[in-house]
């Protein structure tokens, strides 16, 4: 390894061993950076999403954690299990704030050769950006959601001008001082550039899945069976984050729907800020199983326990962010119904390979479960499986670590 190229800071707000969105993304990044060598320093928070409290085993105080070549920092953040609106601010805020005395010596101390910062939270940039420039290092940017935008859509922010002038002046005044900027689908690239990101600082790495722990099984698993679910009942699955932008409301709501047909089971494996509501709200529904997250070394036999996939979205989202848990359904090679328009990225990506329903539209949902319970697919589809490979683990991190090697050597345009 270059020594030009062997330091590296990794700021963000969620980490491993969180399980759902960016924190698993990011560990996976800093893992294995310091498995091609790298110094990897990572400052970051306790793990505390999709439930907004502390893990268990952590607490919300600032630690250390060293394992060879990678050094954890966390930092604590003020956390509230009721997340909505703008309450859903306080967590950024607060961790910018712990975490900026922690950066600003880490970066000018060590004097890196990137400082790899993570959104969300853009709340950390400007501190970021001006120790970055005192230690002459250089910057990249990892975009994983356009929170200011997703903010707006789902209700977390008041939809008022001058806060949206505010706002999005922020993004126009931070985003462009990076050198690099990777987001994770084309049409974030396309909302980049009209904020401001010069198009020769940016690129699009999807994110990922590992295919040698998620792929098509041959009998249901003992999940299932543990569930009591018989070989001829069709279970609908969703399994990822319960939060507002999720848009479970609607398939709950078809599962009340549908509550009357025997064969037809949901299952929404998750934890999230919501899901105490919607347990409340529909929990009583004799076709409606809530399930934990469950752990890494069952998330294959979860996943390939759904006879139908559901990708539920809030309107207006579907661009915002390419969600992760896509990867998954598409390495199990089971059909999946998707909210999304067409003409969104998510529905060209997917192309036939998934069905499309309008976001709220309870009635073409209720439709088309019913439809795909009585079509029932035994095999795997050739279809979702080829996709599911151009979302392979091993050539998304080579390509982040070429980026961020190439950005610590030759500068911006890398």
């Amino acid at each position: 390894m270059n020594e030009a190229r062997k330091t590296v800071v990794i700021y963000g707000m969620n980490y491993a061993p969180e399980m759902a969105g960016v924190g698993r993304y990011t560990g996976e990044i800093a893992e294995h950076l310091a498995s091609l060598g790298m110094d990897v320093t990572v400052v970051t928070t306790p793990p505390h999403y999709p439930d907004w409290r502390v893990s268990a085993g952590f607490s919300n105080r600032y630690s250390s954690q060293h394992e060879a070549r990678l050094r954890i920092l966390r930092c604590p953040l003020v956390l509230s299990r009721k997340m909505g609106g703008v309450r859903r601010l306080v967590a950024p805020l607060t961790f910018a704030l712990t975490s900026a005395p922690v950066i600003v010596w880490q970066v000018i101390r060590r004097r890196p050769d990137v400082l790899f910062c993570v959104e969300p939270t853009l709340c950390t940039a400007p501190v970021a950006l001006l120790a970055a420039r005192i230690a002459g290092t250089r910057t990249v940017l990892h975009v994983q959601d356009l929170e200011v935008d997703a903010a707006f859509a789902v209700g977390h922010l008041w939809d008022r001008g001058w806060l949206k002038t505010i706002a999005f002046s922020f993004e126009k005044l931070v985003l462009p001082r990076f050198d690099k900027v990777v987001t994770i689908s084309d049409r974030m690239a396309e909302k980049l550039l009209a904020k401001g990101v010069d198009n020769r600082r940016l690129s699009v790495v999807r994110n990922w899945v590992d295919l040698e722990n998620i792929f098509p099984l041959e009998e249901p698993g003992d999940l299932r069976r543990s569930l009591g679910f018989a070989d001829e009942d069709f279970v609908v699955l969703y399994a990822g984050t319960v939060g507002a932008k999720h848009g479970l409301r609607t398939l709950l709501m078809a599962a009340e729907a549908l509550v009357d047909e025997p064969r037809v089971h949901f299952v929404i494996a998750g934890e999230g800020p919501l899901k105490a509501e919607l347990e409340a709200q529909f929990g009583q529904l004799g076709n409606l199983r809530f399930l934990p997250f469950q752990p890494a070394s069952r998330l294959n036999e979860l996943l390939n326990m759904a006879d139908l996939h559901v990708l539920p979205q809030e309107r207006g989202v579907a661009d915002l962010a390419l969600p992760s848990k896509l990867g998954g359904m598409l390495a199990s090679g089971k059909p999946i119904l998707v909210n999304a328009e067409p003409g969104t990225e998510l529905a060209d990506f997917l192309g036939h390979e998934a069905v499309l329903v309008a976001p709220g539209d309870l009635k073409a949902m209720v439709g088309e479960i019913r439809r795909s319970a009585g079509r029932r697919q035994v095999e795997p589809s050739d279809g979702r499986l080829r996709r599911a490979r151009l979302l392979s683990r091993p050539g998304a991190l080579a390509r982040i670590a070429d980026l961020i090697c190439w950005v610590g050597v030759l500068g911006v345009f890398a």
